[in-house]
Parts: C-alpha cells; sequence; structure tokens
C-alpha cells in the first residue's frame, strides 16, 4: 500500500521545466510517476493515502552537501554572536554573560566577524579580561579557523610568550612576542583541548535541535563532519544512532569522517551504511584556512596584508600521505580548500593516490581557482562542494583580500558549470545559514538581500533551475547516488520538500519569501506547516 501525491507542481529535475502531475510512493521509494488519471487507475487499490498538495510545489528532497550538523545544534543551543554589527554590541553581551556564569566556568561562543563591524576590530585578551575576569573565555570566529582566548584560557592552555607555533596554526603576538589571544587554525586547539568535553546530554540535545531545525527548512539529509571533535569517534557515533533512527527523528546524514579519527572508523567495523538514516562517507582533510583570517592559502600574497599568502595546515608531503592513508582504508577524501594554492596541493596530492573505489573524491568550497586548476578538476571521480552564501557573507570585502585580479576566479560557480563540473550546494553550517533557499538566493543573486546592485560578479549568476540541481542532483551525485536520490522518478528515494511558491519561476528576491509545507523523507511527512 502506498500514498498518492497531486494536486500541485511537481518538478522532477530530471530535466529543467520537466513536471508531472502526480506521484505513486510505496514504501520508501517512487513507484510511479505521471498523470493523476492515470496513477489512479493503474494503482487505485494499492493506494492507502492521499496527499493533496493544494497548489504547493514539490522538488525533491533538499539536501545540504556540507554541514556541521552538531555544530549548527551548538549554534541553536548556545551562544551565538554572529548577529553583532559592532564590537561594543559583543562585549556588552559578553559581560553579560559572564556575570551569569558560576565564576571558573568556561566562557564559550561562536560567530563573531569583525568584517560586520563598522571598524573590523579584533578583541584583545586584555580587553576580553575586562569583560570575563573570573572566567576562561573561548570564542570562534565564524569562519571556524580563527579565536580568540582570554588570559585565564591561554594560561590553561599553556600558551606564553615562549610557545612556538603549531603545526598549521598561528598565535599571533603583539611587539613585544606576547600572545594576543588571537589563534588561528590549529593554534586554537590548543586551547580547545583543555577546555571541558562536551557530555552525551549535551551533544544528544545539540543534535536532535539540529535536525529538527532542519526538517522545518525543508532538508531531508545532509553531508556532515562532526566525528572529530567532541570527545572521540565512538562517543559522536553513538549520539548520532542514538537520534536518528526509525524510533524518533528521520533525516538522511551522511557523515564525513576527520583524517584524524579514520583509524577509529576503521576499527570500528561499522558497516558504510548504518541504518537507513545514517551512513559513512569520504575522509574528511582540512588543506588550509579561511579567507576571513587570511588563513587560506594563496599562491600569491594577500593584496591587502602583502607579508603573508596563508597557513598550510599539512604540507604538500602531509597532505600526500592524507590522501594515501583514505586509499588504503578504501575511502575517497573530501578536502578543504579555499585558496588556490591549497587546490593545487589538493590536487597534486590526489593525483599521486587517484581513487581505487567507484567512489567520489570531493573539493569542498574551491573559493579561489585558475584556470589551469579548472582544467585539472575535469574528471569524473571528483566532485565541487560549493557553498552559495559564502557571497554574500565575503563581498566586498574579499575585494580588498585578494584584488581585482584575482576575485574573477573568486567564488566562480558558474565558471566551474560552465566548464562541465559536476557541484553539490551546502552551507557550511553554522558557519553560514543551512536554510537552502537562502543558499539557492545567494547563488542566483550573488548580493546580500538589501542590496540593490546586480549581484557580485553578476556574470557568476546561476539559474534557479541551475540553484536548485545543486541542493538535489548534485548532492545525490557527490555521494554516488545519482541513481537513488535527488530526482522525481520511478525507483528513487521518496523524499520531496514542498514550498508554498515555484521558485524556479520567481523573482529572486522572493525565493527567501518561500516557506516549506511538507518534508517528507521515505514517504513519511517529516515535518508539516502549522499555518
Amino acid at each position: 500500500m502506498g500514498t498518492l501525491y497531486f494536486n500541485g507542481t511537481i518538478y522532477t529535475m530530471m530535466r529543467e521545466g520537466e513536471t508531472v502531475e502526480a506521484i505513486f510512493a510505496e514504501g520508501k521509494v517512487i513507484r510511479d510517476a505521471g498523470s493523476l488519471q492515470d496513477l489512479s487507475e493503474k494503482y487505485g487499490c494499492h493506494i492507502k493515502e492521499k496527499v493533496d498538495l493544494k497548489g504547493a510545489v514539490m522538488f525533491p528532497g533538499f539536501v545540504d552537501s556540507h554541514l556541521h550538523i552538531i555544530g549548527h545544534g551548538e549554534k541553536l543551543i548556545r551562544r551565538d554572536l554572529s548577529r553583532f554589527t559592532s564590537a561594543e554590541e559583543m562585549g556588552s553581551y559578553l559581560k553579560k554573560e559572564a556575570e551569569k556564569e558560576k565564576p571558573g566556568n568556561w566562557l564559550l561562543g561562536d560567530g563573531w566577524n569583525e568584517n560586520n563591524f563598522l571598524d573590523r576590530k579584533i578583541f584583545h585578551r586584555q580587553e576580553l579580561d575586562e569583560l570575563a575576569p573570573r572566567h576562561p573565555m573561548l570564542l570562534s570566529r565564524v569562519c571556524r579557523h580563527a579565536s580568540l582566548a582570554n588570559s585565564k584560557a591561554l594560561e590553561l592552555a599553556g600558551i606564553t610568550k615562549e610557545t612556538e607555533n603549531p603545526e598549521g596554526g598561528i598565535i599571533v603576538r603583539d611587539e613585544n612576542g606576547e600572545p594576543t589571544g588571537y589563534l588561528l587554525d590549529s593554534a586554537a586547539d590548543l586551547v580547545k583541548n583543555v577546555v571541558p568535553p562536551a557530555t552525551n546530554e549535551y551533544l544528544f540535545t545539540a543534535l536532535t535541535a539540529a535536525v529538527k531545525d532542519l526538517l522545518s527548512l525543508g532538508l531531508t539529509g545532509g553531508h556532515t563532519e562532526d566525528l572529530g571533535y567532541y570527545g572521540g569517534f565512538d562517543k559522536t557515533i553513538s549520539v548520532f544512532q542514538d537520534v536518528l533512527n526509525d524510533r524518533s527523528l528521520k533525516f538522511k546524514a551522511h557523515l564525513l569522517v576527520h583524517h584524524s579519527v579514520a583509524g577509529d572508523y576503521q576499527s570500528s567495523r561499522l558497516s558504510k551504511s548504518v541504518s537507513p538514516y545514517l551512513e559513512f562517507g569520504a575522509m574528511k582533510i582540512f588543506s588550509d584556512g579561511a579567507f576571513g583570517g587570511r588563513t587560506a592559502l594563496l599562491s600569491k600574497p594577500y593584496n591587502d596584508a602583502p607579508d603573508t599568502s596563508g597557513v598550510a595546515i599539512h604540507s604538500p608531503e602531509a597532505l600526500k600521505e592524507l590522501v594515501k592513508k583514505a586509499r588504503e582504508y578504501q575511502m575517497p577524501v573530501a578536502v578543504h580548500t579555499i585558496g588556490d594554492l591549497s587546490l593545487e596541493y589538493t590536487l597534486d596530492a590526489i593525483s599521486a593516490y587517484p581513487p581505487i573505489t567507484k567512489e567520489r573524491d570531493r573539493i569542498i568550497h574551491a573559493g579561489l581557482v585558475r584556470p589551469e586548476l579548472i582544467e585539472r578538476m575535469k574528471q569524473p571521480s571528483l566532485i565541487i562542494d560549493i557553498q552559495p552564501s559564502f557571497v554574500p557573507s565575503d563581498f566586498p570585502w574579499l575585494i580588498e583580500r585578494l584584488g581585482m585580479e584575482r576575485i574573477p576566479y573568486a567564488l566562480a560557480w558558474k565558471t566551474l558549470l560552465s566548464n562541465g563540473l559536476h557541484c553539490a550546494g551546502g552551507s557550511d553550517a553554522p558557519i553560514e545559514t543551512v536554510n537552502p533557499l537562502e543558499g539557492i538566493y545567494a547563488a542566483v543573486a550573488r548580493k546580500k538581500p538589501e542590496e540593490t546592485h546586480e549581484g557580485y560578479q553578476p556574470e557568476e549568476k546561476l539559474t534557479p533551475y541551475e540553484a536548485v540541481q545543486l541542493y538535489t542532483a548534485g548532492s545525490a551525485y557527490a555521494i554516488n547516488k545519482e541513481e537513488e536520490r535527488g530526482k522525481i522518478a520511478p525507483g528513487f528515494e521518496a523524499d520531496f520538500t514542498v514550498l508554498d511558491r515555484d521558485i524556479l519561476k520567481a523573482e529572486p528576491e522572493a525565493i527567501r519569501q518561500a516557506r516549506v509545507v511538507y518534508t517528507i523523507i521515505n514517504n513519511s511527512i517529516e515535518y508539516r506547516a502549522t499555518t
């Protein structure tokens, strides 16, 4: 017995503009699609339930191709600093939060972004000391490639004037060589390692909050990287198993495995597919940092800071060794690479140790490319994992970072697609908003909603169809499920995102205003709008 969906606009995403009148889904898959009359006659005695879409618009289920689900949950349940538009606002908030906390407790926060401040202020540790004199404090930047720590936190981590920079990180210092509290990339790990570990209850709460929020936004799944941050592989995977199952929440999580815990994954002997809602994917590797903290690795110095070209998290040789390890584990790789030199090193490593299974490697972000690197990425075993919301977040200050000569190749999504590269769409939440409609809008408009210009690099705008493809067929292709997910056709999984309007025909600003009517996973309605 199955379900008949009808009386709406149903986009198959098989071809641009293609729609069907109705779908019949049985069990967890689509059995047939076509006219309402034909399906009603053909499957009449097998139809147990009818879902009247009442004019709504159905797509294949939207899937975020790159996020950190537990991190998104943390943003929902703890201090979110991303909303502040001035250093004064943020400082006042932190002082009030410190007054609420028991002395000695850690004061943790996420999401600050100095580019949102008129003066672009970065707090010094002594200023943080004044805000929270009785607490160790650690505040992660929005990109999560930089952090701020006060003196108590530095003391607990053993960071002094004599402490050397760790591999892949920088302890920013003043003119006397004293740490300022500004920690780039792996330098922040020195402090994170002394923060009390998250409890199972905390992780369960964060993951549950995140999944419920994702469902409300029309997401049926996500490719997430969390397993290396919360007290170890075993602890974190057990929380995922507790939350995502048939007994409670349904949501399809594809888990990337950070290289630091890949050995634990291998030792666990867990199968690649743990359940219909939980599966393992590629080994995740960080190759460089981010544009915001000037830690993305560039082939030429930053335009606004000629003394630096960024940070290589691993040397080219070490990066190759990590890819080699993935191949020994029979795993594809998913490499965070934002700068063009980082991309070059990554492609060198993949060329040295090419895939040995049919699973695809992925380049995550590809923030800055060069023409010759685009040519090197033209291979069927590679997917480019892009984050459209980076455009409104990073422009216009990214122009200052890179200069006019390089900016045409920054966040150049249309260029990648036009060169035949396969791309998937994600948010990198909690770094950016997890709402896929915001990502689709950003890909189409390439500007902030309140801005009135034609978009940053308007030649790089995607069509609405191309943007939706990123979150449907693109995300499916990234994990070798292009014949199972991402389209509406017989034999595909019955995952659907249903909206109150047709975003393929709407003006860009109307895309953001769309509302989710249903989120359907395996033919089961997991979210239903209440109004």
